[in-house]
């Protein structure tokens, strides 16, 4: 074909960077576009309950396949998806948000449209997605909107940020040149300046060189950014005790003999704490240091050595570095690093969490042995999903096996979120290997917010792990103010009964209470296999919590305190 039209373009860029699934909902300024969906071999289309449910899945998608497209209409749908959009942004998730826009005649009349203002201000949501958003692009121009789809999707997948693309009704169907397709998108990064470069690796080497008790603390840009690998190379190649943060969780083997634990600050483990604080040089790979990830800004390092390594700048000590990027420099000082470590000797980690003691089966469930029950149930390349609250600070005492990716939205903290992304998440984990786990530990209150979106993993026969923790309400609203507030109560449903009520008809619900039903159930081979979609209900009592959450959210309320 000499020409395709400007949809299909656009579908089978997406197409060639491996982001298959499109997530969103029809409106009709969309249709067209979405028309050219099934044009494309490989592609399909979600169809999501509502845009903020998309939003959150097109979020869960970008974590594990690098990149994800979510589709909305002018005003109403793109509006409602701009919770989910601002989360990923934030959150550095490459998300693009394509919207369906009037015409370009209907603009230019400025005619009194439906989802607009009534003003005739076609503007005014481009204009509020621009503030959350890496670049935008408005297509008016039929002869330039390859190279401006081109550079959202370069922009998308490269700065892991979102991306907002607005597409004229009227445009969709005019045709470009095919031969434009051949030549692939440039998805690789630009070098460094040598001379800025050079300068990084030199000074860090020369602090190793000094260095007695160096450290690596691994946080969310490791894996948003993909540098696992050159962490992993690094921890290999200096044999430096390694640690993670919350929201950097799974970006390090926590099943190698040089992984220390999880250091939150004043949160951590008094052996995590004690070992993170008393380094005299930290390489910081990728940090997000939020309240939530940070125990309320509590770190203590007792040095001045700190290198931070980022996706667009290196710190070094009070010096920064704009526009070295780590991918790079990690690289090549791992090649490096050899000569500046010989007086190196490794002191020892951190034991890991003692595993739970035994007790009588009939004992009620409590989250700290729960969570750190749960690595036993957890496999090689598992996704594991847990909701702000509760699940998001007890996954922290969870041991994970090699190669699990955790996702769990500490900066942002949207509550929902998670019910949404799973989807995005099983998609994901279906087009790698139908195998390959995803599992959800969400929030009774949470789930309410997001509950719609289990309906459409049941439309797509995806088969998660589906844990609610059933503590009657907004558990950690209740740690931090209103204990007993009825704006921190629910109403309770019955959710052994959601997924046939959304028409499952392979499925397991199921309800646990003590640690011998957990135990029997987790160790049950059929339940291992992802065979279906499963709902398991843990009850819990209203006010258990683990002992992390229960310390944050007692700076959280001192900090909400302060005048």
């Amino acid at each position: 074909m000499a020409e395709i039209t400007l949809g299909k373009y656009l579908f089978e860029r997406l197409n060639q960077v491996k982001v298959q699934t499109i997530f969103g909902l029809p409106g009709d300024f969309n249709l067209s576009l979405l028309d050219k969906i099934y044009e494309v071999p490989g592609m399909r289309w979600a169809g999501n309950a509502n845009e903020l449910n998309a939003a959150y899945a097109a979020d869960g998608y970008a974590r594990i396949k690098g990149m994800a497209c979510l589709i909305t209409t002018f005003g109403v749908g793109e509006l409602s998806a701009l919770n989910g959009i601002a989360g990923s942004y934030a959150e550095h998730v490459g998300v693009l948000h394509v919207v369906g826009v009037p015409s370009l005649s209907s603009q230019a009349k400025q005619l009194l449209l439906h989802h607009t203002l009534g003003n005739g201000d076609f503007t005014v949501f481009h204009r509020m997605s621009a503030e959350i958003s890496e670049t935008t692009a408005m297509i008016t121009d039929i002869a330039t909107a390859p190279a401006e789809i081109d550079r959202c999707i370069r922009t998308t997948y490269v700065k892991q940020r979102t991306v907002y693309l607005g597409l004229p009704a009227n445009l969709v169907d005019l045709t470009v040149p095919a031969s434009l397709l051949e030549t692939p998108i440039d998805l690789s990064l630009k070098p460094n300046d040598a001379e800025a470069e050079n300068e990084v690796i030199e000074t860090v080497l020369e602090l190793v060189r000094e260095a007695k008790n160096p450290i690596i603390i691994a946080d969310a840009c490791c894996s948003r950014h993909d540098v696992k690998s050159e962490t992993e190379e690094l921890i290999n190649a200096t044999q430096f005790p390694s640690f993670t943060t919350p929201m950097g969780k799974g970006s390090i083997n926590e099943r190698h003999p040089r992984f220390g634990g999880v250091y939150v600050g004043t949160l951590s483990r008094p052996e995590v704490k004690a070992a993170v604080e008393s380094a005299d040089l930290v390489l910081s790979v990728g940090a997000l240091l939020s309240d939530f990830n940070t125990g309320s800004f509590s770190y203590a390092y007792k040095t001045k050595n700190i290198v931070e390594f980022h996706s667009d700048h290196i710190k070094v000590k009070n010096a920064t570095f704009p526009g070295v990027q780590m991918k790079f420099v990690l690289q090549k000082l791992v090649s490096k690093i050899g000569a500046a470590i010989k007086g190196y000797k490794p002191v020892a980690v951190p034991a890991g969490i003692p595993a739970n003691k035994e007790v009588p089966a009939n004992t009620p469930l409590k989250q700290e042995w729960l969570w750190n029950q749960l690595g036993n149930f957890l496999q090689e390349g598992d996704i594991v999903l847990t909701e702000t609250g509760t699940s998001a600070f007890g996954i922290n005492q969870t041991t994970f096996p090699k190669d699990t990716y955790g996702i769990s939205q500490v900066l942002w903290g949207s509550i929902g979120f998670t019910g949404g992304c799973v989807l995005g998440a099983a998609f994901a984990a279906e087009e790698i290997n139908p195998n390959k786990r995803t599992i959800l530990f969400i929030g009774d209150g949470s789930l309410q917010l997001t509950v719609q979106e289990i309906s459409t993993l049941i439309r797509w026969n995806l088969k998660p792990y589906l844990f609610v923790l059933n503590n009657n309400g907004y558990t950690i609203e209740k740690l931090i103010h209103g204990p007993t507030a009825q704006y921190n109560e629910i109403q309770g449903w019955n959710h052994l009964q959601i997924l046939p009520t959304f028409g499952a008809k392979d499925y397991e619900a199921l309800r646990v209470a003590t640690t011998g039903e957990w135990i029997k159930l987790t160790t049950d081979k059929a339940f291992q296999k992802n065979s279906k979609i499963r709902m398991i209900e843990i009850m819990l009592p209203v006010m258990d919590a683990p002992s992390n959450l229960v310390a944050q959210a007692k700076l959280t309320a001192a900090t909400n305190a302060k005048q």
